[in-house]
Formats: structure tokens, C-alpha cells, sequence
């Protein structure tokens, strides 16, 4: 996955690299036309110069081929020869690509030149300047290698700055990034972000802000509505489930309503476990259940298998005890008496008929672990009324609540699944 920050550097990249590339060609053809340039001027300015030596003497047609001769061996790009042409014809300008005598290695270069008409004592001579052309081929190679050697500089320096623009444009955004990430909800009521003068992040910042405090504000009040609804159901709750009770103690009962009230008390008695989980996952989010105390886990351990031996002879489950030494924390005792009731439950409502259950404690971790057909989603675990069984007895809140509970004292709580057996495990 690539970075935000290194786009922009691979879209400079490519675009520089392409400028760069066409510019070549438009470098050559201007520094070409400027060098043809200077050479044309430069041959004029001889042209007038060698005229005026040649007219400010009388050279004989003798003197005129023996200055010829001479710069044949010292200034071979300057001739001077004997017209056939009597007519004045114009100066001309001309290129061409031949042989070059004095640069064998370089087989033919590229020659600029400028012919002109001059009379000398009444004859006509024609006068060629010529100059040896640096060719194109060469300025394209030179020009492409310094070309590709301000690209590399380029590069070098986009990421240079790409890294020091980024290090300090995008602080305020990693810190803001941290700072959600540590947000918790059920702990925190708001969250102060960093200050920063970049305006999109002082908006950015300022939307977070108001949307964390919007949705604690809900995340409070759905809270205090659910401890309050559970809290006013309990008395209904309590008061429905007395009248069935004496309604079913009536002599006048008959089997048929004896079985319709049987048939409301099963959901009412679900219905009175799920008010009374939501109301001990509210008071312990809330942060009550402050009074401390040193308890020992064996001890819950004990007294939760005693509570549950019914429960656990009805389904003919074997249970291994193997308590290597006791444990001591520093809890509520009714949250760490919920908190074994819970898995000790949990343990045996998912073990089939005849199946196992092995509860463990040493090195300060307490293993609970039941036999099970097939492994459960991690993800779902310790979701409310997460649908991991079919079983209707069940509020849907135990390990929810277990999580809560092992949240407030920073505990760990973890689950694997090997050799048939599931398996929770604590860390206190």
C-alpha cells in the first residue's frame, strides 16, 4: 500500500521526467541555431577583413596564388581562386557534410560557409570562408547526459524536501491519528486534539472533536437509559413472576393454563437474566462496584462448581479440577464472583451431553476449557447477545460482562480453540 505522502513525489517524478525529456530535443535545436549563428557572423566579419587587406594592396594574379597556397597549409577553411564566372554574383551562405582532412577519426563533419565575388586588378576571384560545425548528434548526447544529471539532482532534492515538508506539515495529523486511536468511549468523554496553524487540519480537528463529543454525549445517555429501564423493570419483572407463581399454586388450575403459565414464565425468567446483565454491564461501566478487597480465585472457583453441580450432573459433564496454588487479587467480590459464575456457565451450557470440561489455575492465570466441536469467531466473542449457540437460555451478555469485568481491573481475557477443547484463559 503506498503512502498518502508519496504520490505527490511519484507525480513530480514522472512529470519532471517528461519536461526533461522533451526539453532535450528543443535544447539541441536552439543551442544549434545559436552556434550556426555565430558562425555565420564570424565568417562574414573575416570575409570584410580578408576584402580590405586584399583591395588596400595590388596583388598580382602570382601574389594571389601564393596567398592562396599559404592558407591551403595554414588556414585551410579560407580560399581564394579564379573566377570563371565575370558576372558579380551574391554572397551566398551554404552547409555541408564532407571528409574532414584534419579528422580522420571522426569520418565527416559538418562544415558552415559563406562565398563572395571580389575583383583584383580588373579579374574576378571568388572567396570562400568555411567553418567546421560542431555536429548534432553530439550536442543531442552531450545535452541528454546533463540532462539526466540535473534529473538525479532532482529527484534527490524532491525527497529531501518531499520528507522534510512532510515531517512537519503532517505532525498535527499523526497526532491526531494517535490520539483517536487511544479514544476510548466507554472510558473517555471527550478528546483534546492538538493545536495546529494548517487549515485544513484545524478543521479537520475541530469536526473530530464535535463528532466525539456528539456520540459520547449519545454513548452517556443510552447508558443511563438502559441502567434506568433496567432498574424500573425489576420491580414488574419480580411482581409478574409472584402472580405466576401463586397462580400456579390455584387447586383450580387446570393441566392446559397450568401449561400456558409454564409456557410465559420460561421467556420471563430469560427476561429477568437479560435486566439484571444489563444492569450489572451498566453499573460497571458506570465505575460502580469501587469497593475493594483481597479475594481469592480458588475460593469463587469452589463455591461456583457447587452452585453449578446441578446444572452439571443434568448433562452428565466430567470436570477435572487441577489448581496448582491459589490466586490473590484485589476485586469486588460480587464482580469476581459474576465473573467465574459467567464462565463457569458459559463453559457448561457449550459442552454436548457427556462431554468435559477442565478447569486449571497456576501462574496466576485461571484456564477453563470445554470440549466443543468447532472453533468460535474470535471477533464475535465478547460482543452483546452475540449469537455463538442456540441456546435460549442464554442473556446473550455473560462474556460481556466478563470482558467488563476484566477491563476494569486490567486483566487480560484471551480464547483458542485446540485438540476439541475451547478454552478462556485469564490473567490476573
Amino acid at each position: 500500500m503506498t503512502k498518502l505522502l508519496n504520490r505527490p513525489l511519484k507525480a513530480f517524478t514522472i512529470y519532471s521526467l517528461i519536461i526533461l525529456i522533451i526539453s532535450i530535443p528543443v535544447y539541441v535545436l536552439v543551442v544549434d541555431r545559436i552556434w550556426v549563428e555565430e558562425l555565420d557572423e564570424n565568417n562574414w566579419l573575416t570575409l570584410e577583413h580578408t576584402k580590405k587587406r586584399l583591395k588596400a594592396k595590388a596583388f598580382t594574379r602570382k601574389d594571389i596564388e601564393k596567398i592562396n597556397q599559404i592558407w591551403g597549409e595554414l588556414q585551410p577553411g579560407v580560399s581564394i581562386i579564379k573566377s570563371n564566372d565575370k558576372e558579380k554574383f551574391k554572397d551566398s551562405v551554404y552547409e555541408v557534410i564532407r571528409p574532414n582532412s584534419y579528422d580522420l577519426d571522426d569520418g565527416e563533419d559538418r562544415f558552415r560557409g559563406l562565398k563572395s565575388y571580389l575583383n583584383i586588378n580588373g579579374e574576378p576571384y571568388e572567396i570562400t570562408i568555411e567553418t567546421n560545425v560542431e555536429e548534432a548528434d553530439q550536442t543531442l548526447i552531450a545535452i541528454a547526459l546533463v540532462t539526466l544529471c540535473f534529473f538525479l539532482l532532482l529527484i534527490i532534492g524532491f525527497i529531501l524536501l518531499n520528507r522534510k515538508i512532510a515531517i512537519n506539515s503532517w505532525k498535527p495529523f499523526y497526532k491526531t491519528l494517535q490520539s483517536l486511536k487511544l479514544f476510548d468511549i466507554t472510558k473517555d468523554t471527550s478528546i483534546k486534539l492538538v493545536k495546529t496553524d494548517i487549515q485544513e487540519f484545524q478543521e479537520l480537528n475541530y469536526s473530530l472533536e464535535k463528532l466525539v463529543k456528539n456520540n459520547s454525549n449519545a454513548y452517556q445517555q443510552q447508558k443511563l437509559f438502559i441502567e434506568n429501564a433496567s432498574h424500573e423493570l425489576q420491580t414488574p419483572i419480580a411482581l409478574l413472576k409472584s402472580k405466576l407463581d401463586l397462580l400456579i399454586q390455584e387447586k383450580e388450575v387446570t393441566p392446559k393454563i397450568a401449561e400456558i403459565i409454564n409456557n410465559i414464565e420460561i421467556p420471563l425468567s430469560r427476561l429477568s437474566r437479560i435486566n439484571k446483565n444489563l444492569l450489572i454491564l451498566a453499573k460497571v461501566e458506570n465505575r460502580q462496584y469501587n469497593e475493594l478487597e483481597s479475594l481469592h480465585v480458588d475460593h469463587f472457583i469452589n463455591t461456583s462448581f457447587l452452585l453449578l453441580s446441578d446444572y452439571i450432573n443434568s448433562k452428565n459433564i466430567t470436570v477435572t479440577q487441577n489448581i496448582k496454588n491459589t490466586i490473590e487479587v484485589q476485586a469486588n467480590y460480587f464482580l469476581l464472583e459474576t465473573l467465574i459464575n459467567n464462565l463457569l456457565s458459559n463453559a457448561i451450557r457449550h459442552t454436548l451431553v457427556d462431554g468435559e470440561i477442565k478447569i486449571k489455575l497456576e501462574n496466576n492465570t485461571l484456564f477453563i476449557s470445554n470440549s466443543g466441536k468447532t472453533a468460535l469467531h474470535k471477533e464475535q466473542l465478547f460482543e452483546r447477545f452475540s449469537s455463538l449457540s442456540q441456546e435460549k437460555s442464554s442473556s446473550g451478555l455473560g462474556l460481556a460482562i466478563i470482558k467488563e469485568i476484566v477491563n476494569k481491573y486490567k486483566w487480560s481475557i484471551n480464547y483458542h480453540y485446540q485438540n476439541g477443547f475451547h478454552t478462556f484463559y485469564i490473567q490476573f
